[in-house]
């Protein structure tokens, strides 16, 4: 596929990757035990205790950089956002390594170890990275590995097609031209690629040019010309390749499926999906262990002075909706009086609501009173980044008052979310509420989750909105 690595680029990748990583390992190891930067006071481990753990460390690397887009074309990205993911790529797993850590004292690692190891590994993969871009940036120069494409139609779908190979140089695609039957796009310049003739030529054009990819960028209403095509370089040795005209109709990422050999193209697939959904599973377990194990003695103050301050129980359970529109109990402790909705039903909490407890208001203004939740993530039924979950009610009337509301439920639920850092919670915006949730869904990443978590600690929790 266009958007893969060439494989010889992948396996240099993941292999200097690899070996700056158990570099770094055994560098780390030395600098600590085999120095005297830091006096050992309890005795040198043996290597071998150390050495041990390099594979287990190398495959979550690999799956990390991998989620990470790290082994994809960098798609124009600068030396400098390159370096950057790294140092997400790398932070994340040091933080599981130091999660590993703390549940499983009984092969503690040297924390300063680990410190070292995180730092010289950024350093050297960056430095590593560089060399090889560079390296690949040159042979291309060269005429390395190129390929020499011919797009069929001059529209908007081929010029978009031809900006996207001048810009990704890593793609290694050379446009030689376009062949257009529009006669007022003949032998002009389409952002400084050549109409080299119609669609009747393309068969002398491909032989002379040397194409050795044909793209078919048609609109939808030219549905017999593409056929036409079709069947004219059916003699000719070249690949091609057709892009469809739907982008208006994609409102997530687009994906290929197969049935028994008929392609089946998807408008509105989640990207969380497969291993992607494993990966985000695992995140969501691990962290949310590591939140429950910090957070549990907030939460049991938080729990006997809802019960001193008012009458009713601790927490508070609210039927919600998620993935896939199927609902669930979400958990919070309770902030308002037992009684709160038993006259008006499901409303949404308003500034100065009468209804809160003393307690409760500044549980609610702080975000307190969402820490439950942390145990929906464990046990499944939400995730610690994505969407918030609405009531059934609310939901009910927003599919049928906001387009596509419905998209947002193609991901599990989060405790929070990018629409939520960014301003868009509680009594606010519902149209833009949706347009972060489905940036968010077409973006999703490990590293994304992170940086969102990230800012919820640093900013999110507590919002002028939240009451």
């Amino acid at each position: 596929m266009i958007k893969q690595t060439h494989p010889l680029i992948l396996t240099g990748l993941v292999g200097t990757d690899a070996l700056m990583t158990c570099s770094s390992w055994a560098i780390a190891y030395y600098a600590r035990f085999q120095t005297s930067l830091i006096p050992v006071s309890k005795g040198v481990p043996p290597f071998d205790v150390y050495w041990r753990l390099i594979m287990p460390i190398l495959v979550m690397w690999i799956v990390i950089f991998h989620v990470s887009g790290l082994y994809r074309p960098r798609r124009g990205s600068s030396q400098a956002e390159e370096f950057v993911t790294i140092f997400q790529a790398v932070t994340v797993g040091m933080i599981l390594l130091i999660t590993f850590n703390f549940f499983y004292p009984q092969s503690s690692y040297s924390r300063l170890v680990l410190l070292y190891f995180w730092g010289m590994n950024i350093f050297a993969i960056g430095i590593s990275r560089s060399l090889m871009r560079s390296l690949v940036d040159y042979a291309r120069t060269k005429g390395y590995n190129l390929r020499h494409i011919l797009i069929a139609g001059a529209g908007n779908l081929g010029r978009e097609l031809t900006r996207k190979a001048h810009t990704y140089t890593e793609l290694g695609l050379n446009v030689v031209g376009f062949v257009d039957d529009d006669p007022k796009k003949q032998g002009k310049m389409i952002d400084g690629t050549p109409v080299l003739g119609t669609l009747d030529k393309i068969n002398k054009i491909i032989q002379e040019r040397g194409v050795q990819q044909l793209f078919i960028a048609l609109p939808m209403t030219a549905h017999d010309r593409v056929l036409e095509l079709l069947e004219s370089v059916d003699q000719e040795c070249v690949d091609v390749k057709f892009i469809p005209d739907l982008m208006q109709y994609i409102s997530l990422r687009v994906g290929v499926e197969e049935l028994d050999g008929i392609p089946i193209v998807n408008l509105r697939e989640s990207p969380i999906q497969g291993w992607n959904g494993v990966i985000k599973r695992g995140f969501d377990i691990a962290f949310s262990l590591l939140f429950i194990a910090i957070c549990s003695p907030v939460m049991l103050l938080l729990a006997a002075l809802i019960k001193l301050t008012s009458p009713g129980p601790i927490l508070y359970k609210q039927t919600r909706m998620g993935l896939d529109g199927h609902v669930f109990d979400m958990y919070k402790f309770r902030s308002m009086r037992v009684d709160a909705e038993s006259k008006s039903g499901a409303v949404w909490a308003k500034k100065n609501d009468p209804r809160r407890t003393r307690l409760g208001s500044f549980m609610r203004s702080t975000s307190l009173d969402e820490l439950p939740q942390f145990f929906n993530v464990l046990a499944g039924d939400m995730s610690l980044v994505g969407p918030r979950p609405e009531r059934p009610p609310f939901v009910q009337k927003f599919r049928e008052r906001v387009p596509q509301y419905m998209l947002r439920h193609k991901v599990k639920s989060g405790v929070t979310g990018w629409a939520q850092i960014n301003g868009w919670r509680g009594n606010t915006s519902i149209e833009k509420r949706i347009e972060y949730d489905l940036y968010y869904i077409q973006n999703w990443s490990v590293m994304f989750d992170l940086k969102i978590i990230l800012m919820t600690l640093w900013k999110g929790m507590i919002n002028k909105h939240a009451y």
